[in-house]
């Protein structure tokens, strides 16, 4: 069955780990994942090619990770997270690692992301196609939802016909 192109995969900059990366990194994941334990960690230090052997990666897969291309690691289906792992094993915060893949220094990084992250400009789509979808439909959805909410609301304040009689019966 042929995949069908994805509307985030316009985005520049932006790997969006969906089930197909899910599936695609799988591999990458795992051993990132197996570099928690110490043994392991150690034994990939020692020999790194040959720590991956045990692993079903990709020639692209083991290529990347020797290199240390954490943005070709995520393209490959890594997780941003698990990916982390190789990062600390080689002693690297997270931050570090952000700076890196977007190309910058961890000053420059954090000072983009403290005025609020990269600018949309230039970053809508990379075909230059993009159009944002209209939100009327979606106005109006929840335009209806706040009012049937309204009227829900309003029903149950007033008293139901039954409870008004046992009322009056009381009194």
């Amino acid at each position: 069955m042929a995949r069908q192109a994805q509307d985030y995969e316009d985005i520049p900059g932006t790997v969006v780990f969906d089930a197909e990366k899910s599936r695609q990194g799988y591999p990458i994941n795992m051993f990132c994942m197996s570099l928690m334990k110490e043994d392991n960690r150690k034994a990939f230090k020692a020999n790194e090619a040959e720590y991956l052997k045990q692993w079903k990666l990709s020639p692209e897969q083991t290529q990347a990770i020797l290199q240390r291309d954490y943005n070709r690691m995520l393209e490959l289906g890594g997780n941003i997270y698990f990916t982390a792992k190789l990062g600390a094993t080689d002693g690297h915060s997270f931050r570090h690692l952000a700076a890196v893949m977007t190309g910058s220094t961890q000053d420059d990084y954090a000072a983009m992301m403290l005025a609020g992250g990269r600018s949309v400009e230039g970053n809508r789509s990379k075909s230059g196609q993009f159009q944002p979808k209209p939100r009327a439909a979606a106005k109006s959805k929840a335009a209806s939802t706040s009012k049937s909410k309204a009227v829900s609301k309003a029903t149950s304040k007033s008293p139901s016909k039954s409870r008004s009689k046992s009322r009056s019966r009381r009194g």
